[in-house]
């Protein structure tokens, strides 16, 4: 009896919670995420990789490329994502049209991101050893034939990670963002459970978030693990 008692008061607890908005909600999530996340690896792979050519003693060393780009990178780094979204309302209405909703989202998640993945991709390949470099140079491999078939397949399980670090950072990112009009999980949770104090809607889409994270770090260690094999 008291089992099915406790499991009434369960029920009960979330009986109110309107499920369509919950789903609605964690759908623009995954929307937000799955955009920025694309643009953030092609934007923040190719800074990276920019940024380790142009270090010295590399490819492409360019000491005055490096220093401007490493500088840009910190700069967007050491600015709290909120302020960076508020402070981007214009520039977002010129790229998307609207500042709201998950279109609105996207660009300032990208520009977030982007550099902090791209240092991560510089770390991931400046642990590529030198000496396979050295090899591809001396049997006379282009320079992109290094870049696309050396570094960054020597340095691939590193980048999968670095992926999965910023997938995770970026579901922050899009909870964040509801707060100014985004959308999402974030906008439910701020909306409905701060500002109207429903502790069953914070319960839920705190807990969605958790599984979200859960589920992206779990399948980021299994494909390192299966590049670490193979």
């Amino acid at each position: 009896m008291r089992t099915l008692s406790a499991y009434q008061e369960f029920i009960d607890y979330f009986a109110e919670i309107n499920w369509k908005e919950i789903w609605r909600g964690s759908e623009q999530t995954l929307q937000m995420l799955g955009w920025s996340m694309l643009f953030t690896v092609l934007l923040g792979l190719a800074l990276g990789v920019l940024l380790f050519l142009t270090t010295r003693g590399q490819l492409l060393e360019n000491k005055i490329v490096y220093t401007v780009l490493s500088y840009v990178i910190n700069i967007l780094r050491s600015v709290p994502f909120i302020i960076l979204m508020i402070s981007m309302i214009e520039l977002t209405k010129v790229i998307v049209g609207t500042s709201i909703g998950v279109k609105g989202a996207i660009p300032p998640l990208v520009i977030a991101a982007a550099p902090f993945f791209a240092r991560l991709v510089e770390t991931s390949l400046r642990e590529v050893d030198r000496g396979v470099i050295e090899a591809a140079q001396a049997m006379g491999a282009s320079k992109w034939t290094i870049i696309w078939r050396v570094m960054l397949r020597e340095a691939r399980t590193g980048i999968i990670a670095a992926i999965t670090i910023t997938a995770v950072t970026l579901v922050s990112y899009t909870a964040m963002a509801g707060a100014i009009g985004a959308g999402g999980l974030g906008d439910l949770a701020i909306r409905y459970g701060y500002q109207r104090f429903r502790p069953d809607i914070l319960v839920v889409t705190v807990g969605l978030l958790i599984v979200l994270v859960q589920l992206l770090q779990t399948l980021g260690d299994w494909l390192v693990r299966r590049l670490t094999r193979k």
